[in-house]
């Protein structure tokens, strides 16, 4: 498992964005004819993948799925509305729908009109199935990495303590000290025992990717996850339904995932002995579920 080289690898696949009827979207694309109709419209045998991420995160959390799918199907990982060179929702406490109706109006923007396959990693799992909930004939395949369930349905004491234990890290920490802080949380000590220099190489791309979040931008999605609550979502949801976690996870715990899954009556992946930053680290497996 080489883990070393995430940096080259993400300058491979360099930022760009887009402006949309909602606002520009910051994105990475890759794909044979990624940028031109015509390469779509005879290139692609296989859904193109649209990759969600996290909310300490951005599109470079995909950079293993962009090279493994990129010579065949289009692949195209989103920076989330605040984060990089997207434009915020409107709403400074947004709802899943907001983050949804962004998702179409960037594939929109992009020409993409066939069905996709969505993929949601941890917060990004909200934001997918609201999505798929709100244009299901676009979305030929569902896929939850790690998936952070939300607090909508919790009590109210436990959904404002989760939301300003949140904010209270990032107006004293900053997205710096939050990612010192909190980036270790990500990496499992299994890959660590396994290969410390590999660890070591994930865990600082992991920690300089969080370091990056624009402090409004990741307090709207703190909102987001305050207040939602996936498994309603998933209600809604009528494409294909397939949920994967690491087993060393302790952000969005197996047990949670599993639970998740069986609510939803879709199956559950394990993805192994990898944390919660799976499509990094665990990201053959994770290929193997979006193969």
């Amino acid at each position: 498992m080489d883990l070393s080289d995430l940096p080259s690898l993400a300058a491979r696949f360099a930022p760009q964005s887009v402006d949309t009827a909602a606002g520009r979207i910051g994105f990475r694309r890759a794909g044979p004819g990624a940028g031109s109709a015509m390469g779509r419209a005879t290139a692609f045998a296989q859904a193109p993948l649209v990759l969600l991420h996290g909310i300490g995160s951005g599109s470079g959390s995909w950079v293993r799925q962009l090279a493994a799918f990129g010579e065949a199907r289009e692949v195209l990982a989103w920076d989330a509305p605040g984060y990089g060179a997207s434009a915020p929702v409107p709403a400074a406490r947004p709802q899943a729908q907001d983050y949804g109706a962004r998702i179409w109006a960037w594939l929109d923007a992009l020409g993409v009109s066939e069905p996709v396959t969505l993929v949601g990693h941890s917060l990004g799992a909200i934001m997918a199935a609201s999505a798929a909930g709100l244009q299901p004939a676009r979305v030929a395949r569902l896929v939850l990495l790690s998936p952070a369930s939300g607090y909508g349905k919790a009590a109210p004491e436990v959904r404002e303590a989760k939301r300003q234990d949140r904010l209270h890290n990032l107006e004293t920490l900053g997205p710096a000290g939050m990612a010192a802080k909190r980036g270790a949380a990500m990496v499992s000590a299994h890959t660590a025992q396994a290969d410390a220099e590999a660890a070591r190489g994930l865990l600082a791309y992991v920690q300089a990717t969080m370091a990056q979040v624009i402090p409004a931008g990741y307090t709207q999605a703190t909102h987001l996850l305050a207040d939602s609550d996936l498994a309603s979502l998933l209600a809604a949801v009528k494409a294909p339904l397939v949920v994967g976690s690491g087993a060393a996870d302790t952000i969005t715990p197996q047990a949670g995932c599993e639970a998740l899954a069986r609510g939803a009556h879709a199956p559950y992946v394990s993805l192994g002995l990898v944390g919660h930053v799976c499509a990094l680290e665990g990201h053959d497996a994770v290929n193997a579920i979006l193969q």
